[in-house]
């Protein structure tokens, strides 16, 4: 009982969430990466697979209905972008040396708001808001 009050009672400071996160997009991308393979294969190799590939989001794929396929690809969306934005993080604080706890704190909330405001945009299109 003692492990689970430890790991629930603690509050982990936001540059610990971004790091996990980052962690855990990798981790979305490398397991669907043979559906982003597919997916761009099909939306480019010509006109008829591009309609294919359009009709995934609308009719589904197989038994698989069009709104799912609209979610995972949201989820590959929230992956690619929060990895991408805290491995540019990471990178910064490496290359200025910039390990101060304030500029931890402020570069991971800098790119927990970068990464969902730019998966919220996404959403919005791909659901048709605009």
């Amino acid at each position: 009982m003692k492990l689970i009050d430890a790991l629930t009672g603690y509050r982990y400071p936001l540059a610990a969430i971004v790091s996990i996160l980052h962690r855990i997009s990798g981790g979305i991308l490398f397991v669907l990466l043979p559906l982003i393979i597919w997916l761009f294969d099909t939306s480019v190799t010509s006109e008829f697979s591009f309609e294919r590939f359009r009709a995934a989001f609308v009719s589904g794929i197989g038994v698989v209905p069009g709104w799912l396929v609209k979610l995972v690809v949201l989820a590959i969306i929230w992956s690619y972008l929060t990895h991408f934005i805290a491995g540019v993080r990471h990178l910064w604080m490496d290359a200025t040396h910039s390990v101060s706890k304030e500029q931890g704190k402020v570069s991971a909330q800098v790119t927990m708001g970068l990464s969902l405001l730019l998966t919220l945009l996404c959403a919005a299109k791909l659901f048709g808001l605009y």
